[in-house]
């Protein structure tokens, strides 16, 4: 394969850039409908796997527990539990977490390495005593860790009122069946289900296994210098040729590129709207483009978080927060999420993501740090 070749596979905006998908609505119609059932089938079997009930084998006599043994050896998954953070979300507390999930969320900085951080210094968070093979698991209050999902609504809401236009767009989709709308929805559609069924499936497992410190010190630092290389050899070198520079032609293998970049973020610390934007510059999208799917992408990857967490843990969280805190934390994480929108597309328009990565590195070596100091002391 020439050079010419791959320029073609990975940069396709040159010829995009002249496609008006309004010039063959019923293959995009087909298309639609197609992806459509796919997504919820797929959907449905994630759902399914997750409310069957295991089949479970009958307990022999030599598992059961010895009489007279102490309970203190119960397993280690129960005892993390039992030693959970509890207590109240004070205002000041949930203000504070709203200014760094809203200025955090759509910057591909990762919201979640620095929810790690700021929880553990407000004592919202602590570490389990025994570390495993990733390191020691942070043990959040289930209420506590709902809550930080839960203030992704003024997120949700900022992108919202930012792109009312889209929106407004993808209503007429669905009520007067705009064509462009409809296209759009299936777009978005088309790149959130590798996610939505992925996390359904692996949600517990995650939880489990990668909340360590470490994963996400890890995260941060590899998701910078995947930033840096991505700029100097994707972006920089094919920065003045033709990209797909509007919305409308985004082409669906794109968005499932995107959708399917954007599992890896189900590693903590990665950010989501990090390997969104990345795989969006890759595929042959402009950088501003790339950054606006990735935030309207958001509203169906958010808030179908927000939606699992609510289901799960609702009562929990009016216990631990009320509404009062709940509304401080989204109004401020909204009106955080509205600014730090704004700032970043501009930044793009004249600058590159290079800072964003170089400020990964250090905070993921930061975390490093203090955490190595706060176990070994």
């Amino acid at each position: 394969m020439n050079l010419t070749k791959i320029k073609r596979l990975f940069n396709p905006g040159s010829q995009l850039s002249q496609h008006d998908p309004s010039l063959t609505p019923k293959t995009h119609r087909s298309a639609t409908c197609i992806l459509s059932l796919l997504i919820v089938m797929l959907l449905c079997g994630a759902l399914l796997g997750q409310v069957s009930p295991p089949t479970s084998a009958p307990i022999s006599q030599s598992e059961l527990s010895p009489a007279g043994q102490d309970e203190s050896s119960e397993t280690p998954k129960l005892a993390e539990k039992q030693k959970a953070p509890g207590g109240d979300i004070k205002l000041w507390q949930a203000a504070v977490l709203g200014v760094v999930e809203g200025l955090t969320e759509y910057l591909p900085v990762s919201s979640t390495g620095h929810l790690v951080l700021v929880s553990h210094y407000m004592d919202l968070s602590e570490q389990s005593e025994v570390s495993g093979p990733l390191g020691p698991k942070i043990i959040k209050n289930d209420a506590i860790d709902a809550f930080e999902v839960v203030i992704q609504i003024g997120a949700i809401l900022a992108v919202v009122g930012l792109y009312r236009k889209q929106v407004k767009l993808m209503i007429k989709g669905i009520i007067r069946g705009n064509p462009k709308g409809r296209r759009l929805i299936g777009l978005l559609m088309t790149a959130f289900a590798p996610a939505a069924v992925l996390g359904l499936l692996f949600h517990a497992k995650i939880e489990e296994h990668l909340f360590s410190p470490y994963t996400v010190a890890g995260a941060l630092i590899v998701g910078g210098v995947v930033m840096i290389v991505v700029e100097f050899f994707v972006w920089r070198p094919h920065r003045n040729e033709k990209h797909v520079s509007k919305m409308e032609h985004v082409q669906y293998w794109q968005a499932l590129v995107i959708g399917f970049a954007q599992c890896l973020a189900m590693w903590p610390g990665t950010s989501r709207s990090m390997v969104t934007i990345m795989a969006g510059l890759i595929v042959g999208l402009n950088i501003v483009t790339a950054a606006e799917f990735s935030f309207l992408l958001a509203l169906p990857t958010l808030g179908g978080a927000t939606m699992f967490a609510c289901a799960k843990d609702w009562d929990g969280l009016m216990s631990a927060a009320g509404w009062d805190s709940l509304l401080v934390g989204i109004i401020i994480s909204g009106l955080a999420a509205a600014v730090a929108v704004k700032v970043f597309i501009k930044w793009l328009t004249h600058h590159g993501m290079m800072p964003f990565g170089i400020y990964r590195i250090l905070l993921g070596l930061a975390v490093f740090a203090y955490f190595a100091k706060v176990f070994t002391f």
